[in-house]
């Protein structure tokens, strides 16, 4: 008969060592203090004010829009997100079932004014709001002000400003995911302007149920519904129509599919303005939803730590995970787990172009984490109500038994590879992240 080994596992907080390099980091960012006293984060106009509108206006709808939710969940979703940092202002936003999000990225050569502090608010854009942004013309001059409580536009004789509004809980998850997702994708294809409309003219009408896949033949990409070798998969295709009033503007198009396409992310250039638009796999999956955050919470991580790289994230406001850790000599390891913490907190998002992250000013909550994350929650409370047996680990290969409500599930981690007998690994298969029992096995043997 097997051994079995049963853990009832907690790890002390004592048992985690540092080296000299790690307490130098610690010490130089634990004295760090955000500033309080700036209600203006930045106020002046912008060099591209009617392109700047177009965007906004097409992220407005995006948020309006739906692809599997009620009338009445879609009153409960406000926008956008924006932030202002590194001499850029970045506008962020959800559709209502947040399976699409989308940023407009204003760069340091589109803005001329003052920054006075890095910040962070979510407004409500308002019809008055919308309606202004609708009558801007070309070259035609505006001023903005984005504040901790209030954003404001200015042009002429009209001022419109938009009050601070609750950010959504379920915004807050599907920033965690998103960031995740594009810190994992690559540039496949570069568009140009005709391309691109031509692309885009090639769209089935209706919603789009199956999967379409972006080829090339020749030099001119199209969707076709039969895969083929170096294809990007798209799900729910007809969300792209979302973009077409951007079309007449760009510059370019540039495809970052994800690794595994659980995502497709669109960047569109506009000058000194881009234009971010991400889709999740299938129309009917939100990225609040995904767990792509999951794996980077199993180590155990202190708070300590946690707060430094966040007030080391705010003082720099960018930073790339691996420049990060050979520069503060800190093990990369650690550096992802860290990162996906304040992902999972909602205070990083991810540039492709810069290829790193950018800090967002949102309230740091270390306990928001389990909050946001019960899966992880759960396999931590199987951990300490003793429900995990490690049945058989040899080498890289670990067999274990978890106890369910009616039911025991068996679950074998094999190299990079995890498989779990509930029913949630048989719908999703891990492409929605790991269940509760795979998290609780991982969390016992990888500490």
């Amino acid at each position: 008969m097997e051994d079995v080994l049963i853990y009832n596992y907690q790890r002390p907080s004592s048992l985690i060592k540092k080296d000299v390099s790690e307490e130098l980091f610690l010490s130089q960012y634990s004295e760090i203090r955000k500033n309080t006293d700036a209600p203006c984060f930045f106020w002046g106009d912008v060099s591209q004010p009617f392109i700047l509108a177009r965007c906004l206006i097409t992220l407005s709808n995006i948020v309006k829009s739906s692809f599997n939710l009620s009338p009445f969940q879609m009153t409960l979703l406000k926008d956008p997100i924006i932030t202002v940092g590194n001499s850029r202002l970045r506008f962020e936003g959800f559709s209502h079932c947040a399976g699409v999000y989308a940023r407009v990225d204003v760069l340091p050569d589109g803005l001329h004014g003052e920054f006075l502090e890095n910040g962070t608010t979510n407004v409500d854009f308002n019809q008055s709001m919308i309606t202004a942004l609708g009558s801007i013309r070309p070259n035609e001059k505006i001023m903005l002000s984005v504040g901790e409580k209030e954003v404001g536009l200015y042009k002429e004789e009209t001022k419109v400003i938009e009050r601070k509004v609750p950010l959504p809980v379920k915004w807050i998850k599907g920033l965690s995911t998103v960031q995740i997702y594009l810190s994992e994708s690559e540039k496949l294809h570069c568009f140009n302007k005709i391309q691109t409309q031509q692309l885009f003219r090639g769209i089935p009408k209706g919603s789009v149920k199956s999967d379409y896949y972006l080829i090339i033949r020749g030099n001119k990409p199209m969707f076709s519904p039969v895969k083929s070798v170096d294809a990007v998969c798209i799900g729910g295709l007809h969300r792209l129509r979302l973009l077409e009033p951007l079309l007449p503007y760009i510059d370019q198009l540039q495809v970052f599919p994800h690794a595994d396409m659980q995502s497709t992310t669109w960047l569109l250039y506009m000058g000194n303005i881009r234009f971010s638009f991400s889709l999740s796999r299938e129309a009917w999956r939100g990225f609040s939803g995904e767990g792509a955050v999951l794996d980077s919470l199993i180590d155990d991580i202190s708070d300590e730590w946690i707060d430094a790289l966040d007030k080391y994230a705010y003082a720099n406001q960018f930073f790339n995970p691996s420049a990060f850790a050979l520069n503060e000599n800190i093990n990369l390891k650690k550096t992802e787990n860290l990162t996906g913490r304040l992902a999972a907190m909602g205070l990083l998002g991810y540039d492709l172009d810069d290829n790193g992250f950018f800090y967002r000013r949102l309230p740091f909550k270390i306990n928001r984490i389990a909050g946001l994350n019960p899966r992880m929650k759960n396999a931590e409370k199987l951990i300490a109500e003793g429900k995990v047996e490690i049945l058989n680990k040899i080498a890289a290969r670990t067999e274990a038994r978890v106890e369910g409500t009616d039911v025991h599930h068996t679950v074998i981690i094999d190299h990079d590879k995890e498989r779990c007998t509930c029913e949630w690994f048989s719908k999703y298969q891990g492409e929605r992240g790991p269940c509760k029992h795979v998290l609780a096995v991982k969390k016992i043997i990888y500490n």
